[in-house]
């Protein structure tokens, strides 16, 4: 008996460090990137030089007075007809001046990330204006309440670097308190880097007099801003838009970092062709680079150029198609052929249930934005339903999907020790197998990424379990995180100074 309980003993403690993390994580976040390159070098600069022209001899539209001022002052000029030329010398010059690796800081500096060079990191994005409920399975609008369980969720999960507000709290209609009220949800659940967006110029100051407390005193968030906006203010095709533009300028006063979102959608607001496609929109995502280079030079701005797709027979969303993988990875590369941080949108899917058509679509996306080098690659946690939907179980398989993403792009260490020749030897004139050999017990951890929510089982050991599907085993893990996990990352003088100036619902 004694023997019994021992040996039961030591398998426990196996199966709990089986369990535990690994002393190595296998494939942690910010893994190389660069692996596909579905443009040569040939169709780069083709679709550069594309760029460049339209840049040059279209330019852009409807620009807001104040930009205008400073684009002429910084070399742009007029053709008379209200549309303002870049040339591609002041064009090179924002390249050549632009931030080309920058902190996204975390307010606990231990999650900070580096963005820039050829280093890939997953995080959030979206508005999504409905969430998958956990208890009925059905979409509902989303709410206040809902951001916050997300951002309490996702400050659990190692493979989200950062986390932007991923839905719209419609039960928030005015758009003042819907702003202060989503960063103040971004502050309170995570010190992870946070971004948001601003509906208008006039509530970055305030929502800065907030993110000051939580940064520690008066001025102290614009000295290491943990939050950055995500605009949009390039309105397709080739304008800019108003209101957008006044952000920009609001959040560069305030130290903001920006990524400055180009979201043109094939065959609507851009050519229906992909070469084409990809020239208009990088032009557009230029122009906002040449936008920053004429307000501050070197700020930093990442690089979003995100091209979307419809399905032209209808008009839908099209966000986990083929092309949508193809086009962003084009996108990473052109962007990190250019030197600039790259920004690009994927892993998001069509399907409404988390199903065969969620993970085939998610899959595919995410792992060619990844392989091409996306440096941050947004809407690729939780978001569902053609970015109108959210879940709090997609969160959780997109995180163990990513795991698998990283240890794709870590690829295969090639060293004496790891070419395996004298562990061959020794297998084979020794037991006849690897298992339990000492080189099998030290690449296991290290070179491994066990999942904890796919199943592995064979099929009747499944079935004893409850042949539950992944919907439901993400589902019960959600719902441990949300019972469990309430940070508390504002003190009680931090959290009292804000509800006394603003209204915190």
């Amino acid at each position: 008996m004694a023997g019994r309980r021992t040996k039961g003993a030591g398998r426990a403690g196996r199966l709990a460090q089986r369990a535990a993390k690994p002393v190595i994580d296998p494939c942690p976040p910010g893994q190389i990137g660069g692996q596909y390159k579905p443009l040569t070098d040939a169709e780069i600069r083709a679709i550069y030089h594309t760029a460049l022209d339209l840049l040059e001899n279209l330019g852009m539209g409807e620009v807001p007075p104040p930009l205008l001022a400073d684009l002429l002052h910084a070399g742009a000029r007029e053709n008379g007809a209200g549309r303002v030329l870049f040339p591609a010398s002041l064009v090179e010059d924002a390249i050549d001046g632009a931030a080309k690796t920058f902190t996204l800081h975390g307010r606990d500096d231990a999650r900070s990330i580096e963005v820039g060079g050829n280093r890939v990191h997953f995080g959030t994005g979206g508005a999504a204006v409905q969430t998958l409920d956990l208890d009925t399975g059905l979409y509902r609008p989303s709410t206040l309440a809902d951001l916050h369980d997300f951002a309490r969720l996702q400050d659990t999960l190692a493979n989200v670097s950062w986390f932007t507000r991923c839905c719209i709290a419609t039960d928030v209609p005015d758009i003042f308190a819907l702003d202060v009220n989503t960063a103040y949800a971004l502050i309170k659940n995570t010190t992870k880097p946070t971004a948001t967006a601003f509906t208008i110029a006039d509530h970055v100051a305030p929502i800065v007099q907030m993110l000051d407390v939580a940064a520690g005193g008066e001025g102290a968030f614009s000295k290491r801003p943990f939050m950055k906006a995500h605009i949009s203010p390039v309105i397709s095709p080739m304008r800019f838009g108003a209101d957008a533009v006044e952000v920009v300028y609001a959040c560069i006063r305030h130290n903001i970092p920006i990524s400055c979102i180009t979201a043109a959608q094939a065959g609507a607001t851009a050519p229906a062709t992909l070469a084409g496609f990809l020239a208009q929109s990088l032009a557009e995502t230029l122009a906002s680079l040449v936008m920053v280079h004429a307000i501050r030079p070197g700020f930093p701005m990442v690089f979003s150029n995100w091209p979307l797709v419809i399905d032209l027979r209808t008009g839908a969303f099209a966000g986990g198609s083929g092309e949508t993988a193809v086009l962003n990875a084009a996108s990473a590369q052109l962007s990190n052929w250019l030197g600039l941080p790259s920004g690009v949108a994927c892993a998001m899917t069509d399907a409404k249930a988390l199903d065969a058509q969620y993970g085939m679509e998610k899959g595919l996306t995410s792992l060619a934005a990844a392989l091409a080098g996306g440096n941050l690659i947004y809407e690729s946690s939780g978001m569902t339903a053609s970015l109108l939907g959210a879940s709090f179980e997609a969160f959780i398989l997109d995180d163990e999907m990513h795991s698998h993403t990283y240890r794709v792009l870590r690829g295969v260490e090639v060293d004496d020790a790891n070419l395996a020749y004298d562990a061959i030897f020794e297998a084979v004139l020794g037991d006849g197998h690897f298992l339990g050999g000492s080189h099998t017990l030290q690449s296991m951890e290290r070179d491994y990424f066990y999942p904890t929510l796919a199943d592995r089982d064979e099929p009747r050991t499944w079935a004893q379990k409850g042949g539950k599907d992944a919907w439901a085993v993400a589902k019960r893990k959600a719902r441990a995180v949300l019972d469990g996990h309430h940070p508390t990352y504002l003190s009680d003088a931090q959290d009292a100074q804000i509800r006394a100036t603003f209204n915190i619902l």
